[in-house]
């Protein structure tokens, strides 16, 4: 009953110099980032899953190393749709052109970081969209998930799920895994995103325990595809006792959590000290990765988060 040690610790999420700044342009809603500097920067677009509302502390942290990032949001935020009944791909080319004609983001082309229902977005956008030239994805679905995506008349219907297939686990947590039908089987096959029409290259981060998406097999869809129109392969990255949520190195690992909108605690997965070990790496992974396709550098390693 002593207490024998104690230690506050504090992060910051902006960097000395990075500045935030709302965006309300048009109908784009978001926050962008800029570093410290008068040049400009490599631009990202950053999305987040189907909870909604806007996430910006990945986006301020990868402000930290030399990336113009928007933090996206797109419904369930200000003046934005409230429920994710149906979305339009236009939403998103308008964030791109935003973003493009910045002045201190430097063109003529983004990268896309997308996770979960972000994920399959940001492969809609990369297939669709001009000005795309490097997608990261993180523990994503390779078809169009949750709403029917609509652009200039076509129509991704989404996905098929089950909820009557979901499982609750000892501890009274939902366990999604198991609800999607297979997107390679007909219908499902209509929900299929068309990634190798993509001009760029894809970077999949793949949690072996994800209990929310069969995050492994859609990257193997994904792959199989792309090779199969004479594409590279994708950089898959697999973490084994890894779960859905993927965070930015020393966030506590999210194994569970009450979901915005459905309004239940739903299962991610992952066991504590690998799926920490999985973050540091996969944070280290994505900045060399848009250093190489976005700026053309190769990234050393360093302690600095």
């Amino acid at each position: 009953g002593r207490l024998l040690a104690s230690v506050e610790h504090e992060r910051h999420f902006l960097a000395p110099g990075v500045r935030r700044e709302a965006v309300r342009a048009g109908r784009v809603r978001g926050a962008l980032f800029l570093p410290a500097g008068k040049d400009s920067f490599p631009g990202i677009i950053d999305l987040f899953g189907s909870s909604g509302g806007l996430c910006e502390y990945r986006a301020s942290l990868l402000a930290g190393h030399g990336f113009a990032v928007l933090a996206l949001a797109y419904f369930r935020f200000e003046d934005l749709p409230k429920y994710l009944s149906e979305l339009h791909l236009e939403y998103f080319e308008e964030a791109v052109d935003f973003m493009l004609q910045h002045p201190k983001v430097r063109g003529p082309n983004l990268g896309l970081l997308g996770f979960s229902k972000g994920g399959d977005l940001c492969l809609s956008m990369a297939s669709f969209l001009k000005g795309v030239t490097a997608t990261v994805l993180i523990n994503t679905c390779v078809a169009n998930t949750l709403a029917p995506l609509h652009y200039k008349g076509m129509i991704l219907p989404a996905l098929h799920n089950d909820l009557g297939k979901q499982k609750v686990t000892a501890s009274g947590l939902l366990d999604m895994v198991d609800i999607w039908d297979d997107p390679l089987e007909e219908p499902n096959r209509q929900s299929l995103i068309p990634l190798e029409k993509a001009q760029g290259p894809f970077l999949f981060f793949v949690g072996m325990d994800d209990h929310n998406w069969n995050s492994g097999f859609y990257a193997e869809i994904a792959s199989a595809r792309l090779q199969a129109h004479g594409k590279d392969k994708p950089q898959i990255i697999y973490y084994p006792k890894t779960g859905h949520c993927i965070d930015p190195p020393y966030f506590p690992p999210s194994r569970a959590s009450v979901h915005a909108l459905l309004g239940e605690a739903i299962y991610y997965g992952g066991e504590p000290r690998a799926q920490s070990r999985a973050q540091v790496d996969a944070w280290q992974q994505i900045q060399t990765f848009f250093q190489k396709h976005l700026n053309g550098k190769k990234y050393v390693k360093c302690s600095k988060i």
